[in-house]
């Protein structure tokens, strides 16, 4: 399978916001978003905004920076976030069943190169950059598993 690549130019985080709504009741337990980018990037932004269009009732969604995973009762299953920038070391991520959650429940994961090898290979790899000093952001969004085709259908096309 090649890849398949869109990129979006993204005025402001209200839009980031929007991409993620929209994302948001497509996606199903399995489905993986590696999220990349720099501190900053709205990595964090995306994830929150995803993961409240997702729940039935609005709750706080931290950061899980010091927790490394938090988890949320969505209206497509269970999602989990996660944010590996603290991983100590690569076995803790079995030690936190994210391996198994990566099919059994919605997963989000900021920092995943430190996945290695473990990172799930029908993931949607979205990675965010900031090319100016303001509120601008690029959006790459990379994938190889045919599902995500539908899933990002009207928003990988903007």
């Amino acid at each position: 399978m090649s890849d398949r690549v869109a990129t979006l130019h993204i005025a402001n985080p209200e839009r980031t916001c929007a991409i993620a709504q929209a994302l948001a009741p497509r996606l199903r337990p399995g489905d993986v978003i590696l999220l990349s980018g720099q501190i900053g990037a709205g990595k964090s932004h995306f994830a929150r905004c995803l993961i409240l269009a997702s729940l039935d009732l609005p709750e706080d969604v931290p950061s899980p920076t010091y927790t490394l995973v938090q988890s949320y009762p969505g209206r497509q299953g269970e999602i989990w976030h996660a944010d590996l920038y603290r991983l100590g070391d690569i076995s803790e991520i079995e030690e936190l069943g994210l391996i198994q959650a990566f099919s059994d429940a919605i997963c989000l994961v900021e920092w995943p190169a430190r996945l290695g090898d473990l990172a799930p290979p029908g993931a949607l790899h979205l990675s965010l950059e900031t090319p100016a000093r303001d509120d601008t952001r690029v959006m790459h969004l990379t994938w190889s598993d045919p599902s995500w085709d539908e899933k990002l259908k009207d928003i990988a096309d903007d």
